[in-house]
């Protein structure tokens, strides 16, 4: 208990660690946004070939100045097979025959059709303004919107392996800013961008930043913090995430143009930067770095703050030398990354982690794909979202505190499952019931998550802490992608991607039994604690 002991000296939830919490809240809520944000910014529109007879205003024929505008999209654009207007074909030269035709009658001479070759005309009444009007990503380059997310998806991956070991290095404080300067004024460039190229290389160079802003803040949050109010702190950080998400929602609705709504979610993260220098370093991580004189500085810096009078005098350096010595005897060799190959312990709880990390993502994805079925109006259903994942977050601080890290994980991921499974094999018919089970599924993969972040921070020894969460992000990262590619497995069974996506929860709660429960446990900090410090199977 020597770090708790330190802390409670300096105040272990005072004025700083309500600042604290209050700017990564705002900070997270902000950041949230990048990771979703292609969902409005990329939204593709209703479109059809641009047509001369219809779009050029300066051509009014006789023989079109007394027509509707539906009698001449109908003598100008194919019907497809569900005899709607063609999204990608034009006839070549105008049917006028059509206009004598039975309106039922399908048009289906290829030989008379023609890609839009002078572009196309979109529905802008949703979407005034997106990439894909801007740089005309439909038809035959639809799929490049796909590409712009994988990019994202991957500098986030990478990302969180590459700044969680230098978080690591040199600091959680100094990297936490570096990605917070980089995030805002990368996607602030994106705004900007003259080509999809361009677009996409700053959408990676974003994405490169977004995670560490988010493990870095727990990180500092949970190493600032005493046990008994950790599980509070962290389910608000969590819930900013949810808030996040309705703010993006009621922003894009309200902001019809992509490179405003780019501008606004990026530009206040630079704003930010000001209130975000006063953040203070993890002490823990600077005394198990062997920086024991910072270290005590920071802690009587932060006891100021929360107004402990007489901190110079009490918090002495042979204070604290006398309070952790254990913690300081541990650390006396420079810690390496490969000493983990000799903690096995910390090496099956990171397996463990991983594949609850991948298995929640892989099932929270495949239900976002179910959840789209709740209407067109995605600005309503990321507000929805958003409502339910922050009701969950809430529900899951009830069974943090009385039934234990563990419980709540095993608990809503069997729930999740269940929910999943059995939406799984319910009649098509009943789709009030398949919705309301698929909202539920969503809203207990959330609960689940907020114990499995708490629970990791509290696993992980503070010494490498940055670089396992990195490497357990990077796991998400892989279930982000890997859940839509089991869609694909629809073509073999229509229930053959919902059946992996429910079994793969009901074992990512299993993995967690072997887990030590670290409800009121202090932190570990080095190896040794982390080995030796919880009871568990493993």
């Amino acid at each position: 208990m020597s770090f708790e002991e330190l802390l409670d000296q300096a105040g272990g939830l005072g004025r700083f660690q309500i600042f604290q919490l209050v700017l990564f809240c705002i900070t997270n809520l902000l950041t949230y946004p990048h990771i979703v944000l292609e969902n409005f910014t990329a939204a593709i529109p209703d479109h059809r070939c641009w047509v001369q007879i219809l779009d050029n205003d300066t051509i009014s024929g006789n023989e079109t100045r007394n027509l509707s505008q539906d009698a001449l999209l109908r003598i100008s654009i194919p019907l497809d097979s569900n005899l709607k207007p063609e999204k990608c074909r034009r006839f070549i030269h105008p049917q006028w025959q059509l206009l004598h035709m039975n309106e039922t009658v399908t048009n289906t001479a290829e030989a008379d059709t023609e890609p839009c070759v002078d572009g196309w005309v979109y529905d802008r009444s949703y979407f005034p303004s997106t990439i894909i009007t801007e740089w005309d990503l439909v038809c035959e380059s639809q799929s490049l919107k796909s590409v712009v997310q994988t990019l994202f998806m991957t500098g986030s991956l990478l990302g969180s392996l590459i700044y969680s070991l230098l978080s690591d290095r040199f600091g959680r404080k100094v990297v936490y800013l570096w990605c917070l300067l980089q995030l805002g004024i990368v996607d602030t460039a994106a705004a900007f961008a003259p080509t999809f190229l361009i677009y996409c290389i700053l959408r990676f160079w974003a994405g490169l930043s977004v995670a560490t802003i988010m493990i870095n803040s727990f990180c500092l949050m949970s190493e600032w913090t005493i046990s008994q109010r950790k599980s509070v702190v962290i389910v608000l950080m969590m819930s900013s995430y949810n808030i996040g998400q309705m703010f993006l929602g009621g922003l894009a609705f309200a902001i019809g143009s992509w490179y405003t709504l780019h501008l606004a979610v990026s530009i206040p993260l630079l704003v930010l930067l000001y209130p975000s220098r006063k953040l203070v370093e993890s002490f823990r991580w600077l005394i198990v770095r062997n920086q024991l004189e910072k270290g005590v500085k920071e802690l009587r810096r932060v006891a100021h703050i929360n107004g402990k009078k007489n901190a110079e005098e009490t918090l002495t350096i042979e204070f604290v030398k006398s309070t952790i010595q254990t913690e300081l005897d541990a650390v006396q060799v420079k810690p390496s990354i490969f000493q983990l190959f000799h903690a096995p312990k910390v090496i099956m709880r990171t397996c463990c982690l991983c594949f609850f990390r991948f298995s929640n993502a892989v099932s929270f994805y495949g239900l976002v794909l179910n959840l789209q079925h709740l209407g067109s109006n995605i600005f309503l259903f990321q507000v929805l979202f958003g409502a339910i994942m922050l009701t969950a977050s809430f529900l899951s601080l009830w069974t943090l505190n009385y039934m234990g890290r563990r419980t709540n994980q095993i608990f809503f991921s069997f729930l999740a499952g269940v929910s999943i499974l059995v939406n799984t094999f319910l009649p098509q018919e009943m789709q009030t019931l398949r919705v309301s089970l698929a909202t539920l599924g969503i809203g207990f993969v959330s609960a689940a998550m907020t114990g499995y972040v708490l629970h990791q921070i509290e696993l992980l020894p503070t010494v490498f802490r940055s670089i396992l969460m990195g490497i357990i992000s990077g796991f998400h990262r892989i279930g982000a992608i890997v859940a839509p590619l089991l869609m694909t497995l629809l073509g073999y069974s229509l229930r053959l991607p919902w059946i992996i996506y429910g079994v793969i929860t009901l074992l990512a709660g299993l993995v967690i039994l072997p887990l030590p429960e670290t409800r009121n446990q202090p932190l570990a900090n080095t190896i040794q604690d982390a080995m030796h410090g919880l009871i568990s199977y493993i």
